[in-house]
C-alpha cells in the first residue's frame, strides 16, 4: 500500500489537478445547463468518471512527450517525468490506459459524447503538444480548441446534439485560454526562452502580447454572456457575471495602458478564478 501511495504521489502533478479539475468542471456544467443532475445520477457519475480519466491521461501524455522541454525550464525541472523519477515507458503505458478507459466510457454512453471527447484528446496531445508546440506560437489556438471540447462535450450529452449554445460556450473556453497562457508566458519568458518555446511574446513581443489577450478577454467575456443568456441564466445571476466580466475586462485593458508583472500576474489568477465562477453560476441556475 505504501509504494502504491508512493506512485500516486508521484503521478499527482503529471494530471495537473487545477488545471485538470477546471476542465472537468465545464464539462459538468455544459451538461447540467441542459439536464438536472437530480434526475440524471448514474449519466452525470460516467460524465465525471470519463472526463477525468480522458482529461488525466492526455495530461500525462502531454507530460511525457515534452519532458525533455521541462528539463530546461526551471519552473518544471522537478517534474517527476522530467526528473526521472518515472519511467517514461511506464508513465506512456497509464497515460494511455487512462485515454482509452476515458475515451471508450464515453462512446459507450453515446456515441457524439465519446467522439467529441476523442477530438479534444486528439487536438490536445497530436495537434498542439506533437505537431505545433515546438513550431509556432499558434499552437495556443488549437490548445485552446482542446480545452473547449469538455463543455462542449458536456452539453452535447445533455442535449442529444450540437446546439448554438454548446458552441458558444466552447468559444468561450477557447477565448479565455489565450488569457490564461499568455499572462503566463510573459511571466515566466526566461523559462520558455530557455526551453526554445516559440511564445507569443518571443515572436511578437509584449506589447503585441498584451493586445491579443485584451481582445482574447473581451471575446471570452462576450461568448461566456451569450451562452448564460442562452441557457436561461435568471437575471440576478447573469448580473453577478457581468461583475466578473468587467473585472476580467478591466485588467485586461490594465497590461495594456498600466502594464507591470503585479497587473500582469493578478490577470492570471482572476482568469482561473472567473471561469471557475462562471461554472458555478451554470450549476446554480440548474439547483
Amino acid at each position: 500500500m505504501k509504494k502504491i501511495a508512493a506512485k500516486m504521489r508521484l503521478y499527482w502533478p503529471l494530471i495537473k489537478s487545477l488545471q485538470t479539475g477546471l476542465l472537468v468542471s465545464t464539462g459538468l456544467s455544459g451538461y447540467m445547463s441542459a439536464r438536472c443532475p437530480v434526475y440524471n445520477l448514474p449519466t452525470l457519475a460516467g460524465l465525471l468518471v470519463s472526463l477525468v480519466a480522458s482529461i488525466s491521461g492526455s495530461t500525462i501524455l502531454n507530460m511525457w512527450w515534452d519532458r525533455d522541454i521541462d528539463a530546461r525550464m526551471g519552473r518544471t525541472h522537478k517534474r517527476p517525468l522530467a526528473s526521472g523519477k518515472i519511467d517514461p515507458t511506464e508513465a506512456l503505458w497509464v497515460g494511455l490506459a487512462l485515454s482509452v478507459f476515458g475515451v471508450g466510457l464515453a462512446a459507450s454512453m453515446d456515441a457524439l459524447f465519446g467522439l467529441i471527447i476523442f477530438a479534444g484528446l486528439f487536438f490536445d496531445v497530436v495537434v498542439y503538444s506533437m505537431w505545433l508546440k515546438r513550431r509556432t506560437c499558434w499552437s495556443i489556438v488549437w490548445g485552446g480548441v482542446s480545452g473547449g471540447m469538455p463543455i462542449l462535450a458536456g452539453r452535447a450529452l445533455g442535449v442529444g446534439a450540437l446546439d448554438w449554445v454548446g458552441i458558444m460556450l466552447s468559444l468561450s473556453i477557447l477565448f479565455w485560454i489565450p488569457t490564461h497562457i499568455l499572462t503566463f508566458s510573459m511571466r515566466y519568458f526566461d523559462d520558455y526562452k530557455a526551453a526554445r518555446l516559440p511564445t507569443f511574446v518571443s515572436t511578437y513581443g509584449f506589447r503585441y502580447t498584451r493586445t491579443v489577450i485584451a481582445i482574447s478577454s473581451l471575446l471570452a467575456a462576450l461568448a461566456m454572456g451569450f451562452s448564460a443568456w442562452g441557457i436561461g441564466m435568471a437575471w440576478g445571476f447573469l448580473r453577478l457575471l457581468g461583475v466578473l466580466s468587467f473585472g476580467l475586462l478591466i485588467l485586461a485593458f490594465a497590461i495594456m495602458f498600466k502594464p507591470s508583472e503585479q497587473v500582469n500576474f493578478g490577470l492570471f489568477k482572476y482568469a482561473s478564478v472567473y471561469m471557475l465562477a462562471a461554472m458555478i453560476l451554470v450549476l446554480l441556475e440548474v439547483l
